[in-house]
Formats: structure tokens, C-alpha cells, sequence
């Protein structure tokens, strides 16, 4: 385990205007007795006969997703990562595969093995690693058969409520939900900085690196890296980091106030 010490009513119309109030006043009589002769002629009024019921529109689908449609969306995309003696997350980010994880997380060993959801396992290569933003990019050396890349997402608002999937402590595809709770962070790593990070309370513990930040539409808004850890115990203090999707693919950094603690 790394350390990173982070209408009022209108007036009435006078003249003219009042001409035109009082002739759609007395259209609109007219108007509605044609429509009650209508209704009385539609429902049958002269016969006896009932109008057949018409059936009432389908409400707009919400965007949003409870927890447990996140995960049962996201889940699938989730990989177990077996590093050497570290163990992280990732996720599936392309349809050939291509896995999203931390750097610290494949750090210093090319023995890297993944478990997929559904219990395939497979050697992975590091085909690309970016320490000064903590995030790697893996190829597995076999898929699963059915492989399903989660859905990469963008803007993020400070107080959006998140979900986070991951391994913690080695309780494999856990998930936790919080809110994002500032934007642009910044945690130390030794001698240097990772910038432009989302801040967010949705608990996370060693294991959940890598692992994705998902928005209410089961949208992959980060890659997770860190968690604030004031006693120095590796414990969850409610403040956790994460690399927003688009620097982790390859975007620009960003800069804000400093948080501080372990990678995980």
C-alpha cells in the first residue's frame, strides 16, 4: 500500500386589447359547447353506449438508475486485478477488451492477472501506464465470452450522486454509494502531484483502485486511485479520489485544492 499524504398575472388589457380579450372570451364559449356536445356524442350519450377507454400515455423513462441497476448494468465491466501482491480493480473500457485500472495498482510487476465477472481468468499485459495520473490501460491475453465494456461518461456536478464498484479488502464487486463532494483535487505522491481529481464519500478501501466512479445513469465519470487517511491506518475517513474519465483517457490535467491520502 502507497501513501499520498488529499408570471405574475399580466395587467388587464385596456382599448383595443380589451376588444380582442372579450371577442376570445366569447369564442371560447362557443368552443366549449362544442366540446361537451362532442364528449356527450363520444361516450355515447343517445345510445347507451360506453366509450371505450383510451389508454394513458407512457410516462417519460427516468435517466436515473437506483444502486442496484447500476451494478447489475456495470458489474459485468468489472475486473478483478491480481498484480504481484497488490490487488486492485478495472474496468472494461473498449469492446476489444481493453481494461482501465490505477497505475499504482500494476506498479513495478508485469505479472498481472485478471478474473473477469464471470469467473474467466486470463494473463494481461500493460500497454500503456501514466504515472503522473495514476491511470494504465491492460490487454488481456484471453476474454471472456461475452465481453461488456462499460459506457464511458463526462460532466460531473459537485453534490451528483455516485456508485463505486471495486474489491476492498478483498470483498470482490462490492459497491458503495456516495455523492461527488468537490471537483479539481489535488493529493501528493511522494514528490509529485495528482491534479484535477473528483472528491467523493462513497466508502472505498486497498482493493478498490482502479476500480469505476459511475454517475445515476451507470455512466464511468472516473477511474478510482485514492482515499484520505488522516490516521495514517489505511482507514475510509469519508474522502476518496478519482481520476475523471477523460484525463484517464487521455485528457488534460487539472489543478485545485489539496487532499490527502493513501493510494489504494
Amino acid at each position: 500500500m502507497e501513501h499520498v499524504p488529499q408570471e405574475a398575472d399580466p395587467a388587464p388589457a385596456r382599448g383595443a386589447g380589451a376588444g380582442k380579450v372579450r371577442r376570445f372570451a366569447a369564442g371560447g364559449g362557443v368552443l366549449v359547447v362544442v366540446a361537451v356536445l362532442a364528449y356527450w356524442l363520444g361516450s355515447g350519450g343517445g345510445n347507451g353506449e360506453v366509450a371505450a377507454p383510451r389508454p394513458s400515455p407512457t410516462p417519460t423513462p427516468s435517466a436515473t438508475l437506483t444502486t442496484a441497476e447500476v451494478f447489475k448494468r456495470v458489474g459485468p465491466s468489472v475486473v478483478v486485478i491480481q498484480a504481484g501482491k497488490s490487488l486492485g480493480t478495472g474496468v472494461i473500457a473498449a469492446e476489444d477488451g481493453t481494461i482501465l485500472t490505477a497505475h499504482h495498482v500494476i506498479k513495478g510487476t508485469k505479472d498481472v492477472n485478471l478474473t473477469f465477472a464471470d469467473g474467466t481468468k486470463a494473463k494481461a499485459a500493460v500497454v500503456s501506464s501514466n504515472p503522473k495520473r495514476d491511470v494504465a490501460a491492460l490487454k488481456p491475453a484471453k476474454l471472456p465470452e461475452i465481453v461488456v465494456p462499460a459506457t464511458l461518461g463526462g460532466a460531473v456536478a459537485v453534490g451528483a450522486p455516485v456508485v463505486a464498484i471495486g474489491n476492498p479488502l478483498g470483498l470482490t464487486y462490492s459497491v458503495s454509494t456516495g455523492v461527488v463532494s468537490g471537483l479539481d483535487r489535488t493529493t501528493e505522491d511522494g514528490d509529485r502531484d495528482l491534479g484535477g481529481l473528483i472528491q467523493f464519500d462513497a466508502s472505498v478501501n486497498p482493493g478498490s483502485s482502479g476500480g469505476p466512479l459511475l454517475d445515476a445513469r451507470g455512466l464511468v465519470i472516473g477511474i478510482v486511485v485514492s482515499m484520505a487517511d488522516p490516521g495514517g491506518d489505511d482507514a475510509f475517513a469519508g474522502i476518496a479520489f478519482a481520476v475523471p474519465i477523460g484525463v484517464a483517457l487521455g485528457g488534460g490535467d487539472g489543478d485545485g485544492p489539496p487532499g490527502e491520502g493513501p493510494q489504494i
